[in-house]
């Protein structure tokens, strides 16, 4: 063991960067024997010096001035925890350059100018540790480099978000509607007060980026992929859903088709005795199946405070042993896999769930399912229960009615074009709802 200290800069100490600073003020005995030295905090980077904070650290070590770090040549390793694009971004690259290892839970950065960053890094024979940055306190990153290269994965399938599956959950399990649980979801601390990047996919998108440019070294941007949120779902869907054997997920789902890789990110059908269906509140779970070993699920807290805290310091004491580097220089994950490319959504493949809300009146029913028809779409189940005895005023004294229908397996390409005609019905009212199964 060196008695030489690891000096270590936190830049941010908000929810995680607090965490950590907990961590290794509290256990720094048990972490200096894992690491084989005593890690110090050199430096701690924050806004607002006078801002009252969970933990105490010197007056010489809490600073305001990021520049000070970079200047540093002392400061062996920095923890780079706060959100975002910018100023992250070069913050990180002058670190680089200055001489450091980085260990981040920027998801978003490393989804936008990860290959970038990894690049510059291992140029400079430094290296970039991240198992923070997808999944929380589930160590999918270090599963992927590390237990995995034995395997060509084929494919990811997994709960990226808690703030989406505690909503979810909470909705189904207490017979509440969205906007109540956000605001629930809101006061334990699961949703911020800007939920919009949970809730409508983007989060778990950004995630999903970052395993699939592990496992199949391509980058596919943000925007070529299928995203949709839970945040136009209805208590309706998840009860009607439960009622043909299956739980609602917002599923981030990458898998290898040929040479080609679908990817999306989705409330989806999963049936109730999966694994996956099974993951309730603000917890994550990631089902990998490689071509040797098949499928493994590996679930946890995907966010709060300590479980992110818990993979920071994991991936700091890699780097104090110097398992990180070795790591880090050895794989190739980042070059573009020029044979892959990303599946046009239209043509994934797939079962559906299907909620229509029509107008009670004669052969509405034989109407869609004529469209559905003629754009070769079969229907595996339909569910319409008793209509109202009071009619919608605003549809001209008829009742409005949800029918429910499972269809057969078939493209997403079919189901849009038939959606383009059956919004032309006016005995339907939009929007359809669609989600996927998951078989």
């Amino acid at each position: 063991m060196s008695s030489e200290p690891l000096r270590v800069a936190i830049i941010g100490l908000g929810t995680v960067g607090t965490g950590v600073t907990k961590i290794l003020q509290n256990e720094s005995e048990r972490i200096t024997r894992r690491a084989g030295r005593p890690i110090r905090i050199a430096r701690v980077v924050v806004k607002n010096l006078q801002k009252e904070r969970e933990v105490s650290l010197p007056e010489d070590v809490l600073i305001d001035d990021v520049e000070t770090v970079i200047a540093d040549p002392d400061i062996d390793v920095v923890l780079q925890l706060i959100g975002g694009i910018n100023p992250a971004w070069d913050i990180m690259w002058r670190l680089v350059d200055a001489g450091k290892d980085i260990i981040t839970a920027n998801k978003a950065l490393l989804c936008e100018h990860g290959d970038a960053l990894f690049s510059h890094a291992k140029d400079k024979g430094r290296c970039i540790a991240f198992e923070a940055a997808v999944a929380g306190g589930v160590p999918i990153i270090s599963t992927i480099n590390q237990s995995m290269t034995a395997n060509q994965i084929t494919s990811i399938q997994a709960i990226l978000n808690g703030t989406s599956n505690f909503i979810l959950t909470e909705m189904l399990n207490n017979n509440s509607n969205y906007e109540d649980v956000l605001k629930q979801a809101q006061e334990l601390g699961y949703a911020e007060a800007d939920p919009s990047m949970d809730v409508d996919g983007t989060d778990a998108a950004q995630k999903l980026i970052i395993l699939t440019q592990l496992a199949f070294g391509k980058k596919i941007p943000l925007e070529s992929i299928t995203q949709q949120g839970i945040d136009s779902l209805e208590l309706a869907d998840l009860t009607y859903v439960q009622e043909l054997g299956y739980t609602v997920k917002l599923l981030a789902v990458v898998r290898l088709v040929g040479d080609q890789l679908e990817m999306h990110v989705q409330p989806t059908l999963v049936k109730h005795h999966r694994p996956l269906a099974q993951v309730d509140g603000p917890f994550n779970m990631i089902a990998l199946e490689g071509d040797a070993v098949g499928k493994t699920w590996y679930s946890g807290p995907g966010a709060g405070q300590m479980a992110t805290a818990s993979a920071v310091v994991a991936d700091l004491i890699d780097v104090a042993v110097g398992r990180a580097q070795l790591t880090f220089s050895a794989m190739d994950f980042w070059n573009e896999n020029v044979q892959l490319k990303l599946q046009p959504p239209e043509e994934n493949t797939g079962r559906y769930y299907l909620r229509f809300n029509v107008e009670d009146k004669p052969h509405v029913f034989a109407d869609i399912t004529d469209i559905l028809g003629k754009h070769g779409i079969n229907l595996a189940s339909v569910i319409q229960h008793e209509a109202p005895e009071v009619a919608d005023s605003s549809a001209g004294g008829e009742a409005i009615v949800p029918v429910v229908v499972m269809t057969h397996r078939t493209s997403a390409g079919r189901l849009q074009a038939a959606e383009a005609e059956l919004d032309r019905l006016a005995t339907l009212k939009t929007p359809i709802v669609r989600m996927p199964v998951d078989d």
